[in-house]
């Protein structure tokens, strides 16, 4: 089991009937978007509601490049989840992010790690984060990153 109050942030959400395969358990792909889901939803409580304009001015905009899925237990029709993530190490256009899904507030479903790049889309190429955002990371994870 991994110590879910070693994170910061938590997204709840509910398992959805479509999101259920013939065997009733959540199917695996599902896990991602309920991933990506938080990780939206914890840049929105870190850089505020209107940071998605930072990706249309070219600023900051992520995009996965790799992510690594340990599932642990399966998760079912109406299980209310708990996605937890956080950054675990900022480099200089890149960090890695963890997560894990828990159900019932202690019992971990799955964990994660993925490494997101900051994108510029005019350029097609990864830039570095800038540092008012690092900061605002730093800050709000408690930690230097």
């Amino acid at each position: 089991m991994v110590d879910s109050t070693a994170y910061r942030f938590s997204h709840q959400l509910r398992v959805r009937y479509s999101e259920i395969d013939g065997q009733k358990m959540v199917f695996n792909s599902h896990y991602l978007t309920y991933i990506d889901v938080a990780v939206v939803e914890y840049f929105r409580e870190i850089l505020g509601e209107n940071w998605l304009a930072l990706a249309e001015q070219h600023v900051f905009d992520i995009a996965l490049v790799k992510i690594t899925l340990n599932f642990v237990k399966s998760a079912r029709l109406d299980d209310l989840l708990r996605v937890h993530c956080r950054i675990e190490k900022l480099g200089n256009s890149s960090f890695t992010l963890s997560a894990i899904i828990t159900r019932g507030g202690d019992e971990t479903v799955l964990s994660a790690e993925a490494v997101y790049v900051n994108y510029n889309a005019a350029q097609g190429k990864a830039q570095p984060i800038p540092s008012d955002i690092r900061e605002k990371l730093a800050e709000f994870e408690g930690r230097t990153l």
